[in-house]
């Protein structure tokens, strides 16, 4: 994890972009309220951990197990447990750059 993104978690901010690499720790029900996230907890280096709701009506499932190592970029939002990424996707309007989560050198954005 990087300087920048350590400053980002212990300054609780919300809406930065972050990216960063995880270890899939907890693989949780998809939220299917409004549009439909897959959603699941990756352990950081740094002991924290953070959960990734990546919205499938607009990119591909990313095929995961416990314990697999993934990548992402997204939009970080604080919370009590370390914090939610979204945005792991682009973006369907092609203002933004997007994110993307890479599994195994496939980005699924």
């Amino acid at each position: 994890m990087s300087s920048s993104q350590q400053r980002i978690f212990d300054r609780r901010n919300t809406g930065d972009w972050i990216q960063g690499s995880g270890i899939v720790r907890r693989l949780m029900h998809d939220d299917t309220e409004e549009s439909a996230h897959q959603r699941f907890v990756l352990d950081m280096r740094n002991g924290q951990t953070l959960l990734i709701a990546h919205n499938i009506d607009i990119a591909d499932r990313v095929p995961l197990g416990m314990g697999d190592k993934v990548s992402f970029r997204g939009m970080y939002e604080w919370n009590e447990l370390g914090g939610l990424v979204h945005w792991t996707h682009r973006d369907p309007m092609g203002v933004d750059e997007g994110g993307y989560v890479d599994f195994r050198g496939t980005i699924y954005s």
